[in-house]
């Protein structure tokens, strides 16, 4: 487990892509002026140690030398210690609809987006719960088992994308279904589940199995994410639309938010239906359900010591400045010799 203190530093990254662009330019206006003055074979004889690929090698060497010393500033740290900590919380697990429908744009960016948008917000609200991710689409998918370490949950969320579940259709019933399987009855807690979806479910068996995971003490609460009114699912390459999803009778598919359906789920197990129009609502409300919750103490594992790990970057990095410094840029004779690069040619 490692720890990266200062974040803000890598934004001195930038320096790199202008180190060598300037190289490049001195180079171009160097061949241009050469041209213009002199004939490149004479010139090429008059000064027969010059190294295009030494100047080069010293362009590189200098480059990593602001890596390194860039990420010494930043400072990553190692965890070294690893300590078992009681926590109270409540395990949380979100399903988040995969489907194809959730690519329409009813709501910005889409469907998909924002509901990534309302995890990652939520995940960031919380305080020791623990949290695992679903993704289903025509069948459910485990992504993330229930843990404490938001910042796997939060990369998970992120690779989440509509190619990842081949069978598509909205199968609700199997994502409660693997949601149970989620809990461990060892570790016992206030169980939720919270199901970010369209609602585009042709399963009659959803309220059904939220009713038999409200019996296993499951609570369900639903977020609805797209437009009432619909909006067509677009067919994209290189983030360019090339047209919208038709049916069989070649007519444009519209898809929309199905409320009902998502409502029915919440109410047979407990739970309540939030809209995801308005993200800050969206998290209010589940701060306030998870608040309202006792909390059931547990164990976890995490580090509670970590060492600076920035000598070993700086170090690095005075040695490429010295060497950069100690390079010239004319051949070195015994690599003449060698003609490694074909330069006497």
């Amino acid at each position: 487990m490692f720890q990266l203190e200062e974040k803000i530093w890598f934004w001195a990254l930038g320096i790199i892509p202008v180190i060598i662009l300037l190289f490049l330019l001195l180079q171009f206006w160097r061949y241009k002026t050469q041209k213009k003055f002199a004939d490149l074979p004479l010139l090429k004889r008059l000064s027969p140690n010059r190294s295009l690929f030494k100047s080069v090698l010293k362009v590189i060497v200098l480059c990593m030398a602001f890596f390194c010393l860039v990420i010494a500033l930043v400072n990553p740290k190692i965890g070294t210690k690893l300590e078992t900590v009681k926590r109270e919380g409540v395990d949380i697990v979100f399903a988040v609809d995969v489907s194809k429908s959730m690519l329409a744009e009813d709501i910005a960016p889409n469907r998909l987006e924002k509901s990534k948008q309302l995890v990652t917000q939520i995940i960031n609200n919380l305080a020791s719960d623990r949290v695992g991710i679903i993704a289903y689409a025509g069948k459910a998918f485990p992504q993330l088992p229930i843990t404490t370490d938001y910042a796997s949950a939060k990369m998970f969320l992120n690779n989440m994308n509509t190619d990842m579940l081949s069978s598509q259709g909205t199968a609700i019933n199997e994502a409660i279904k693997l949601a149970k399987t989620y809990f461990d009855d060892e570790e016992q807690t206030n169980r939720v589940l919270i199901i970010i979806s369209d609602g585009e479910d042709h399963s009659e068996q959803a309220a059904l199995v939220a009713e038999e995971a409200s019996e296993e003490g499951i609570r369900i609460f639903t977020i609805g994410v797209g437009d009432v009114k619909g909006g067509p699912i677009p067919e994209k390459r290189n983030g360019i639309v090339l047209n919208y999803k038709k049916d069989s009778q070649g007519e444009t598919v519209i898809t929309k938010l199905n409320e009902e359906t998502l409502q029915n789920i919440a109410l047979e197990a407990n739970g309540a239906y939030i809209n995801g129009k308005n993200t800050n609502d969206v998290v209010e409300n589940i701060r306030e359900i998870l608040n309202s919750m006792d909390k059931t103490e547990f164990e976890a594992k995490e580090f509670a010591d970590f060492k600076d790990q920035f000598q070993w970057f700086l170090g690095f990095g005075i040695f490429f400045l010295l060497l950069d410094i100690l390079l010239l840029e004319r051949k070195t004779a015994w690599l003449k010799k060698l003609n490694l690069f074909n330069e006497n040619l």
